[in-house]
């Protein structure tokens, strides 16, 4: 929701995604939900996400158990790559739904990667728990990665994120938050120059 998202895509040929911080999949799993629900959907929906510490193909298992998408979780588990520092490319839907994971550091991926993102999930852990995401030079590197008009949306309101956000090209605000959360974090890339 904090990305607009299916509303955002609709009728569009392609849309990105990018994640910073895939964790258990959970924001894959409901985009993928969100997509194949949607009549409107994009032709093509490209999800690139970035994971320091992936789980092994038991942990999602395990994860996943009590899952609300059993049958999307359980197509994840099966294309669950090895856990090496590369890029692993994971197709879904005939290749309708492209799933680019990372695995490795942030700060060394995100300056490599080339793409123009629709919609950023910004990582759910809070910048005192995950200092190296929040690093200002590195939230700089999404306005290179976003497309115009691009969204970006995040658990966190810190007013360090939200400086480094503006700076990187993005109109910040704050919007009610969920479950239990007071605010979250909203920004649009607008930058002054390009």
């Amino acid at each position: 929701q904090g990305n607009a998202l299916p509303q955002r895509w609709a009728g569009r040929t392609d849309f990105v995604v990018l994640e910073i911080g895939f964790g258990l999949g959970n924001n894959f799993l409901a985009t993928w939900d969100a997509w194949q629900r949607d009549p409107a959907r994009c032709c093509r929906l490209h999800y690139v996400a970035l994971e320091l510490h992936p789980p092994t193909a038991a942990d999602l298992a395990r994860a996943h158990a009590a899952s609300t998408l059993p049958t999307l979780a359980h197509g994840l588990r099966q294309a669950w790559p090895p856990l090496t520092a590369n890029l692993h490319n994971l197709d879904f839907e005939g290749g309708a739904v492209h799933l680019q994971l990372a695995f490795g550091d942030a700060q060394t991926w995100l300056p490599t990667l080339r793409l123009a993102a629709d919609a950023i999930y910004l990582d759910g852990f809070a910048p005192a728990r995950n200092p190296r995401l929040w690093e200002p030079r590195l939230l700089k590197t999404l306005g290179r990665l976003a497309a115009p008009g691009a969204t970006a949306a995040t658990w966190s309101v810190a007013s360090d994120v939200r400086a480094a956000l503006t700076t990187a090209g993005f109109e910040v605000s704050l919007a009610p938050g969920i479950g239990g959360k007071r605010e979250i974090t909203l920004a649009r890339f607008n930058p002054r120059f390009t």
